[in-house]
């Protein structure tokens, strides 16, 4: 102490202020854009209340209390009996209470959906997943459910279809036809063979007649159970004309319950708040979708839906890291100037801005193909994006979060931080509804099926032909190895195309400069190209909101 001064120890400053209170939609202009541009510019205003509802302090708060205190198990109650109930935080009702409210189970399949009504969904979807992503697990099987139960559910339970379209959310343990919503779970993995589904081994016995409709008696386990909670699952189980996909409900006709035994519930790396169980058969009442034999047809008309939700669970998990980064470095003091104004940091910022801007325009444009399955076009480009969107951005996941981590340093690795859970809650999306390599296969196998796949490229491509030579030249490349995909290829042929048809979108849409410089990152093969000064501003701003 000297002249009096008094030297306080633990005075803080240059630290930026936690990011609360923000409008997600508003500061995503490239979602933004691409709502407009994908026939979905009349849910803004809605997409915009959701964004500010969800950028505030207390949903993030609900985000987290949900993740810090996971569901438990019941197994009995205090008499011994039997109770297979999972009870949740509360934080989780008021969770799904929101999603359900804005139907993000369920808006494309009103009867009253407007065009773009998958891509406001999608949009949607992004949204919530920024704040909490396990509570996405229920919504996005149900989401896939819907369309399949439309066609093929027993006439005993055609009363679920109202509450399945409806906006609201009921935990009860209570009859389908008598709750105010529903939600559907599903059960397709098994200890002994994972992906591969043939070799489940859970037996189904019909109980009079057998065919679409009628009731089976199901015997067998499952590894992994999602949602024990739901209100009925879909599950694939061996009948006599081979493995077919049966109606489970949690509660019978009769109001007594099932006999679903939940054995545990699993100790998951991230996905914490959402329950994910192993489960015991034991002669329960299933009811068969479509015919024997059919299951792996029936339950892939569920799986093309889940696995888009996986690609944009991911990306808005990513979206959310860069926000909380770009927040960070717009305040934050470092040798002299604010991190944003580092050129180093502006280029390792502006390269995570570029990918999001990528990313998102091709998510958005394949939310509208699955809006247009009826035409062939369409419907190619969602068969063969949806696994390669699926590989390449869940993939990315990981390294995305841990490079925002770097950006704040020590304090972005301590839990006080959001960006531990998104990093542990990155992973499940690369591994749930199939791994890399199952969906790397899935574009061959599509490539093979369907040979039309390649004009549909030409004709995707074709509009921005001759704009970038190093889009020509990669184009060029891709069409020789169509020509005779190999297994081993598989990966870099997967990358290939979902880079390719991310730089379709940015050259036909996006500013030439912002265009230009995806092609340079993405298919010049060139681990660290230097951005423009005038990109990195662009980028920057548009991230931020700021035209």
């Amino acid at each position: 102490m000297e002249d009096g001064m008094e030297w306080q120890t633990h005075l803080v400053f240059n630290q930026p202020e936690p990011l609360s209170n923000s409008n997600l939609f508003l500061s995503d202009m490239a979602l933004q854009d691409a709502i407009t541009r994908e026939h979905a510019g009349w849910d803004a205003e809605t997409l915009s209340q959701i964004g500010l509802q969800l950028g505030s302090m207390e949903s993030l708060e609900l985000g987290r209390l949900a993740n810090a205190n996971p569901p438990e198990l019941l197994r009995y109650d205090a008499a011994g009996q039997r109770l297979d109930q999972v009870r949740f935080h509360p934080a989780w009702h008021v969770l799904m209470q929101g999603l359900l409210n804005h139907r993000v189970h369920n808006l494309p399949w009103q009867d009253d959906a407007r065009m773009g009504s998958f891509v406001a969904r999608a949009a949607r979807f992004i949204l919530h997943s920024q704040v909490e992503a396990g509570t996405l697990c229920p919504i996005t099987m149900t989401f896939g459910a819907i369309p399949l139960l439309q066609q093929t559910l027993p006439p005993q339970f055609q009363n679920w279809l109202s509450p399945l379209l409806s906006d609201r959310y009921d935990p009860h343990q209570s009859l389908g036809s008598q709750k105010r919503g529903l939600l559907i779970g599903m059960g397709m993995t098994e200890k002994q063979g994972g992906s591969d589904v043939l070799s489940n081994s859970t037996r189904a016995q019909p109980l009079g007649a057998r065919g679409h409709g009628e009731s089976y008696r199901l015997v067998g386990h499952k590894w992994f159970f999602s949602v024990p909670q739901s209100d009925a699952h879909l599950v694939l189980a061996q009948a006599e004309g081979g493995l077919s996909c049966f109606f489970l409900p949690k509660m019978l006709p009769d109001g007594t319950y099932n006999a679903i035994r939940l054995e545990r519930l699993k100790d998951k790396l991230g996905n914490r708040s959402n329950a994910s169980s192993e489960v015991e058969f034991d002669n329960a009442t299933a009811w068969l979708l479509g015919d024997e034999g059919e299951g792996i047809r029936q339950i892939l008309k569920m799986g093309g839906y889940t696995r888009f939700d996986c690609a944009l669970g991911s990306h808005g998990l990513m979206r959310r890291a860069f926000t909380v980064v770009l927040y960070h470095a717009w305040q934050r003091q470092a040798f002299g100037k604010t991190l944003i104004d580092q050129p180093l940091m502006r280029q390792v910022l502006s390269r995570m801005a570029l990918r999001l801007e990528g990313h998102t325009a091709l998510l958005m444009r394949l939310a509208r193909a699955w809006e247009n399955t009826n035409v062939i076009h369409e419907q190619i480009f969602s068969r063969l994006l949806t696994p390669a969107a699926k590989y390449r951005i869940c993939g990315q996941g990981c390294g995305f979060v841990a490079e925002a981590m770097e950006v704040l340093g020590g304090i972005g690795y301590c839990e006080q931080s959001e960006l531990p859970r998104l990093y542990r809650e990155m992973p499940v999306n690369s591994i749930w509804e199939g791994s890399g390599n199952i969906m790397c296969l899935d574009v061959l196998r599509t490539l093979h099926k369907l040979p039309a796949a390649l004009e549909m490229l030409q004709q995707a491509f074709y509009p921005v032909r001759g704009q970038n030579r190093l889009f020509d030249r990669a184009w060029r490349q891709l069409q020789l190895r169509l020509k005779n995909p190999k297994e081993e290829q598989g990966r870099a042929l997967t990358q290939h195309l979902f880079d390719l048809c991310c730089a379709a979108q940015l050259l036909q849409f996006a500013t030439p400069p912002l265009a230009d410089a995806w092609c340079s990152m993405t298919l010049d093969h060139r681990d660290q190209y230097t951005l423009p000064e005038a990109v990195c501003s662009l980028l920057l701003n548009r991230a931020s909101g700021r035209r």
